[in-house]
C-alpha cells in the first residue's frame, strides 16, 4: 500500500507515523532508536510503498533554524542516501511535543503512561504528518 511516512527525529529516539493509503489521516507507528532508524525504514519499505517522507524540522519562534536543526540535517543526508528516489518534505515541528501531551491527556491516557517519551515521539510524528496532510488538501 502507498504511504506517506512522518518522522520526528531526535538524537536518541525517532518517532515514526504513517498515513492511511488515501493520504488523509496520520497514525502513530513506532518509536525507534536514532541509530536504527534507517534500518527500520528500509524494513518498513519492504511491505509498504513510501510515497514521501515528511520530516519535522526544528525552528525557533522567530522562524530561524533551532540548534537541533543540525542533527536533522545530518539525518536528512542519510535518509536521502538510503532512499534516493523518495521525496522528502520538511514540516515545522514547533509545539508538537506540547500538542502530543495535550492529545494524550484528552485521550484519557494515565499520567504514568504520558511520561513515556517514546509515546510522545510517535504521537509528535503523527502530528507533524497530519499537519502536512491537512495543508495538502
Amino acid at each position: 500500500m502507498d504511504r506517506i511516512v512522518g518522522i520526528d527525529y531526535g538524537r536518541a529516539r525517532v518517532g515514526v507515523a504513517q498515513s492511511d493509503p488515501l493520504g488523509i489521516f496520520a497514525s502513530p507507528l513506532e518509536t525507534v532508536p536514532a541509530t536504527k532508524i534507517i534500518e527500520y525504514l528500509q524494513k518498513y519499505a519492504l511491505g509498504q510503498t513510501i510515497l514521501k517522507f515528511v520530516v519535522g524540522y526544528p525552528l525557533n519562534l522567530d522562524g530561524r533554524h533551532a540548534e537541533a536543526a543540525t542533527d536533522v540535517d545530518a539525518f536528512l543526508k542519510k535518509l536521502q542516501k538510503a532512499f534516493p528516489d523518495t521525496p522528502v518534505a520538511l514540516e515545522d515541528e514547533r509545539f508538537t511535543s506540547v500538542l502530543a501531551h495535550r492529545a494524550m491527556i484528552d485521550g484519557g491516557m494515565k499520567k504514568k503512561d504520558r511520561r513515556d517519551k517514546a509515546s510522545v515521539d510517535k504521537i509528535s510524528a503523527a502530528l507533524i504528518l497530519q499537519a502536512y496532510l491537512d495543508k495538502k488538501k
